[in-house]
């Protein structure tokens, strides 16, 4: 395991460590939690670039910025709720899960209608608990749900992610493995890590006051607080393994062919050497790049979305409810167990009702400096 963010960067971006060979059957096995051969994320060089190209469009700087009315939206309709049941509020349940679900259905094509059916079978691809049977079927029932999906929108000509998926297979010979790999590798990169990411913000926030004030004092540090809220707690803890074609150096350790690396991404983002008092949350920003989205190759192709999910709802829910504070009780906070990723499974918050008219406050324009980029 690298801890070291340096190396970190060193192995993510280095050739010699392939995501190919971690997925062979005599590759050696962390957790049976990654994706299939087939995935993008599990692909080097050409091949990666060639599935990666396909659906790079649908990240591009016009798309997300095109998203965010939509985000918008569903944050002002989540927290309107919220405002009209009054506290207290479990803000998992109520704006941090359903949100991102919302976002990902959109942006793929998924009919809405599915998407609690469809958000509870997601979560499968990051079980590490469950045992081989139950995973094997609760992965099949998504793969054929996935399946039929594709197979009603072939023809459709619909302008969504599914849809450059059934083009690129008549365009570009892309095969049908290929295709649900690539469609599971989006949900794994876009729906439980964005979930996470939003409930422990919320919570390092609520937290941290100082930071807290400062946010609301001063509304255009959200973009850097979004990258320190990022580095300082990632959904994504761990890289994927990757294994080494050939005798490697790495740092003070020799690292003989065939054997297995893994990036604590964590570890690298607070990396006294790198981020001076690393634990501190800096409202006025840092100079390194945080390692919260990988590096390399495959460094997140989403990580545009989940920004501007984040920006849209912290920016929104400060603004309508700035006095937003932990509830009373040792239950207020639970973590969720038994996955790859990390992540609350309850956030109950409390505020002081006002009177206004639903979504009064949220209707305004972040400041321009807090839109996605």
């Amino acid at each position: 395991m690298v801890r070291d963010y340096t190396l970190a960067r060193q192995v993510l971006s280095d050739p010699r460590f392939s995501r190919s060979e971690a997925t062979t059957a005599h590759a050696p096995r962390f957790a049976e939690v990654q994706p299939i051969p087939q995935s993008m994320m599990s692909m080097d060089g050409y091949d990666h670039a060639r599935l990666r190209r396909i659906v790079a469009g649908a990240f591009s700087a016009q798309r997300i910025a095109a998203t965010e009315p939509t985000v918008a939206r569903l944050a002002d309709e989540h927290l309107d709720r919220l405002a009209a049941a009054g506290p207290p509020a479990d803000l998992i349940a109520g704006l941090a899960a359903p949100l991102p679900i919302a976002v990902l259905c959109g942006l793929l094509g998924v009919p809405l209608a599915d998407a609690e059916v469809f958000g509870d079978s997601v979560e499968v691809l990051f079980d590490i608990t469950s045992g081989p049977a139950e995973m094997s079927r609760r992965r099949l029932e998504l793969v054929r749900y996935m399946t039929d999906l594709l197979a009603r929108k072939t023809g459709s000509g619909d302008d969504d992610l599914l849809g450059m998926l059934i083009a690129a297979r008549d365009r570009d010979g892309m095969t049908k493995q290929e295709m649900l790999a690539m469609a599971l590798a989006l949900l794994m990169a876009g729906y439980e890590t964005t979930i996470g990411q939003i409930g422990m913000s919320v919570l390092t926030l609520l937290t941290r006051p100082d930071a807290h004030r400062a946010l609301l004092d001063d509304p255009d540090s959200l973009p850097v607080v979004v990258e320190e809220l990022l580095r300082l707690d990632s959904a994504s803890p761990l890289s994927f393994p990757r294994v080494a074609t050939e005798a490697v150096r790495l740092g003070d350790v020799d690292v003989r062919a065939g054997e297995a690396v893994i990036v604590s991404l964590m570890h690298g983002n607070r990396d006294e050497q790198v981020f001076a008092e690393p634990d501190l949350l800096r409202v006025n920003g840092r100079g390194p790049t945080h390692l919260a989205f990988g590096h390399g190759i495959h460094r997140c192709l989403g990580a545009p979305l989940a920004r501007l999910q984040l920006h849209v709802v912290l920016g929104r829910l400060l603004t309508r409810f700035p006095d937003l504070r932990l509830a009373d009780g040792p239950d207020a906070v639970l973590w969720k167990d038994g996955l790859a990723t990390r992540g609350l499974a309850r956030l109950m918050v409390e505020w002081q009702p006002v009177d206004r008219s639903p979504g009064e406050a949220t209707r305004a324009p972040l400041p321009a400096r807090a839109r996605a980029r």
